[in-house]
């Protein structure tokens, strides 16, 4: 069969068009196209430099004058100003790598929580001081500048938030990785409260022109759905596959600069958005059709258009495949392309060079749609192709939790992905013939393992491709990892042991210390140096100072300001008083049954009960705060947050309570939010049921901050408890062991009965104290936590919590022990920074070198203008 009967277009098509401009682009480079070009000089950084630039481009580029009042032009401006500073960076960074002729790793993940640009890339290019400077002599403040900028909308939680800060690591340490994701047009939602309820609404965070980003159409994708496969002879006589009667749609991406720490270096953040393959018919619209002229488009541009569509439905289902498959094969023909383009068609050597990092089990297509490439598209057997994608991709897991593993309809799956149902097929065939090979005769662990999940709707196990289709696996903290090895992948990790590592988790200090809190960032750079910025283990060097109390009232000092601008925010959006004296109780993060936001609101209705009794005896003011978003379809989680913002107003309105407790839920939950909360909170709540949480990464920015975790024994809070030392983390709940042991025989009514508190505590609940003129409402939640089946034993660790809890508020009010405790968490917080989990990946999975950036060469002013 001939390539044109198929109705497809060539496969060369697209590279063809991408060589014609790379040798333009060598050209240009050389300056063989245009002299001179490469003698541009480097732009300043003093005060004048940045001052004559941003007049420039706000008068001449956005054509505002004196008389605009809309602070949003000089953010553009300012924006500009600084994105040229990184261009230059990063075009080095492109000529370092490829002159190194590096080994790289491109990282896929369908999230990329970054927040602000702003002021990261001030931070990271070490232009304070400068600008600061710059905008006193125009009236203007870097404060008021960086709230007109959007939280980026490209994640909804920490697995996008995660990535972010590997990238800033990875920038920070000169390693050649690039990510690859999804350019959403909206986030996930804006979260309002309405009558205590979560309302959504869009968040079109790209409603303005994205001054961080640089459109790459020059290196657009082709992606397929639908359609069928056929077997065709190939030149050499050879049987092969070919996908043909497809919808396609294209990909254009869509860079940005992921600068790092004042080294020269930026890498490269690479966003996909859908487009139609023709705008629209033509034919139709001089027919008088437009809807239907239109309609290709309008169907592709949905890909793209809202982060993580509510998957509640078949439509929301089959478009969370479209876009994951998306990702996955647009990254991949990219890399591909660039190499051909660079080296020709000989791929013996392309897993040398080239690595494939999966964030968590939505981007695991990859490893059909490597397997496609290889063999329909570049002429590879499936051995060669095998080799390749087994040799080039690492699969990292993030959940501990059987129903958030993806799962795809085989039927689904098979009417977008036809040639992809063919390829996990046969991939699942060559693997149970080797579980067949190592335990004969075992069928129900070939059942178990088998990538195709049997049952009246089967189901393609994507955590299991991934695994089998990777040369590693990792999990996010050293007792997630054993749980996976233990449980959830026992199977696979006695088949393949050496497969398995952990990776802990960490973030960025530059973000979530230097930049988020600065007064606390310049009180440590005043004591220990600024070399904690990028070697977090230097932070040690506070243990000293953890006796010395004229420290200490420094310390303090920090922390009261650091409370009153989170008390300014809880105004601003709850309308409630925050008392910055009172001990800041803090519990922000998705709203999900297993990180149990309803155990923090039962201690909540147990304090709100004893001040009703006037049990006041050394009482300590809490101020308790939550901060989450639930997931659109996730009634129960909806419905925790009406309790929290019932028993908050309930509360709140009580003037018999007044300044004793109060309790907001902060609504919209966004990384800016973060920043401002972290350097703020007292009291650092993780208190998820044990064996549930993978790793977290609020228990590292709380802690770098100096809250002090209330926690059990789940994830990352025991590495985090191991660093800090038994005396400054207040440890509360089940291990792991022992919640399996409790599920055996579990009565939550018995657990309630013989606890005067807790049932004080239900007894509210059921009476309707907290929703008298909505009667019945709570009683999903009653019913959940006295169920025998409840998997997150909130009753078993209820009276553990509450004594915890009474630890919490005595050590508060000896307030130099309390800042004795701040202090060493700081300390103790050099392990967890994404820096050092970055050189682990590297050095036990990608092998990349450290690639140093030529610096740019500043002049002054009047040198670069002559």
């Amino acid at each position: 069969m001939e390539l044109e009967e198929t109705g497809q277009k060539p496969i060369n098509e697209n590279l063809s068009k991408q060589k014609e401009f790379l040798m333009n682009y060598k050209r240009f480079k050389n300056g063989d196209a245009c002299p001179g070009l490469t003698e541009i000089p480097p732009l300043g950084v003093d005060a004048a430099t940045l001052e004559k630039d941003f007049r420039n481009y706000y008068t001449n580029t956005l054509g505002r004058d004196r008389n605009c009042r809309l602070t949003h032009y000089a953010y553009e401006a300012l924006a500009l100003v600084i994105r040229d500073r990184l261009m230059e960076r990063w075009t080095n960074t492109k000529y370092a790598y490829e002159e190194s002729d590096c080994k790289r790793t491109h990282y896929l993940s369908l999230e990329f929580l970054m927040g602000r640009a702003l002021g990261n890339a001030v931070l990271n290019l070490g232009l304070e001081e400068e600008l600061t400077k710059t905008l006193s002599n125009i009236c203007l403040e870097m404060e008021e500048l960086v709230e007109i900028e959007p939280d980026a909308g490209l994640g909804n939680g920490g697995l996008g938030r995660l990535a972010a800060c590997f990238l800033d690591s990875c920038a920070t340490l000169q390693l050649p990785v690039q990510g690859y994701g999804i350019r959403y047009e909206y986030g996930m939602f804006r979260q309002h409260i309405v009558d205590g309820y979560q309302v959504e609404e869009p968040d079109h965070w790209l409603g303005t022109d994205n001054c961080w980003e640089i459109k790459r159409p020059e290196y657009r994708q082709r992606v397929k759905f639908g359609g069928n496969s056929v077997i065709y002879t190939d030149a050499a006589g050879k049987l092969r596959m070919r996908w043909v009667n497809t919808r396609d749609v294209l990909a254009i991406p869509y860079d940005v600069p992921i600068p790092g720490y004042r080294n020269g270096t930026v890498n490269t953040l690479r966003l996909w958005k859908a487009a139609a393959t023709e705008e629209f018919d033509l034919e139709e619209f001089n027919s008088g059709d437009y809807a239907g002229s239109v309609a290709d488009k309008n169907e592709a541009e949905k890909i793209t258009m809202v982060l993580y569509p509510n998957d509640s439905s078949e439509n929301g289902k089959e478009l969370r495949l479209r876009q994951q498959y998306f990702l996955a094969s647009a990254s991949l023909q990219d890399v591909l392309d660039k190499w051909i383009i660079t080296r020709g068609t000989d791929l013996s050597q392309f897993a040398e060079k080239n690595c494939f990092q999966l964030n968590d089990t939505h981007p695991s297509c990859a490893v059909a749609e490597l397997m496609r490439l290889l063999m329909d598209e570049h002429g590879l057997d499936w051995e060669q192709a095998w080799k390749i994608t087994r040799t080039t991709m690492a699969y990292t897991n993030h959940t501990l939790l059987p129903e958030a593993l993806e799962k795809w309809s085989v039927r689904v799956f098979q009417k977008l992905l036809p040639r992809l149902m063919d390829i996990i097929y046969e991939i699942n065939a060559r693997f149970l013939k080797r579980v067949a090979e190592r335990w004969p005769g075992d069928i129900a662990r070939q059942r178990r393992m088998s990538l195709i999940e049997e049952g009246s709707e089967p189901q393609v196990r994507m955590a299991y491709l991934a695994i089998v289709g990777s040369f590693s696996v990792n999990g996010v903290a050293e007792l997630h990892s054993q749980l996976l090895q233990e449980g959830l992948f026992r199977d696979f990790y006695e088949l393949w042991p050496q497969k398995f590592n952990n990776k802990t988790n960490g973030v960025t200090q530059r973000r979530w210390l230097a930049y988020s809190n600065p007064k606390l960032s310049d009180l440590i750079s005043a004591q220990i140096g600024s070399g904690w910025v990028s070697d977090l283990e230097q932070l040690s060097r506070l243990k000293p100072l953890a006796d010395d109390l004229a420290f200490h009232q420094q310390w303090q000092r920090v922390k009261q300001d650091n409370k009153q601008r989170l008390a300014e925010l809880v105004k601003a959006d709850c309308d409630i008083d925050f008392h910055p004296d009172s001990l800041f109780d803090v519990q922000v993060k998705r709203i999900h049954e297993y990180k149990r936001q309803l155990l923090n609101i039962l201690h909540v209705i147990h304090l709100y009960d004893r001040i009703k009794r006037g049990d006041l005896d050394g009482w300590t003011p809490r101020c308790v705060l939550f901060g989450g978003k639930a997931a659109p379809g996730y009634a129960m989680a909806k419905l925790i947050i009406k309790l929290i913002n019932n028993v908050a107003t309930l509360v709140n309105d009580d003037p018999a309570i007044g300044h004793q407790l109060k309790v907001a839920f902060l609504p919209n939950f966004r990384v800016s939010a973060m920043e401002v909360i972290c350097s703020a909170a007292d009291l650092s709540e993780q208190i998820s049921t044990a064996g549930k949480e993978a790793s977290g990464t609020g228990n590292m920015k709380f802690m770098l901050n100096g809250a002090i975790t209330i926690g059990t024994l789940d994830g990352a809070n025991i590495e985090i408890r191991e660093e800090v030392g038994d005396d400054n983390f207040f440890l509360f709940g089940l291990t792991t062991q022992e919640a399996e042991e409790q599920r055996k025989n579990y009565d939550p009514h018995a657990i309630i009965a013989a606890n005067e508190d807790l049932m004080r505590v239900m007894q509210l609940l059921q009476s309707g104290q907290f929703n008298q003129f909505e009667p019945g409402i709570f009683d999903p939640i009653i019913q959940a936590i006295g169920n025998p089946h409840d998997p997150w034993l909130v009753a078993a660790d209820f009276a553990s919590y509450v004594a915890s809890q009474k630890l919490v508020a005595q050590s508060y009010q000896d307030q130099q022990q309390w800042t004795r405790m701040s202090i060493l968490n700081t300390a103790a917080g050099g392990k967890f920074s994404t820096d050092r989990t970055m050189q682990e990946y590297n050095g036990q999975i990608w092998g990349l070198p450290q690639v140093p950036v030529s610096p740019v060469q500043q002049k002054p002013l009047e040198e670069a203008t002559d």
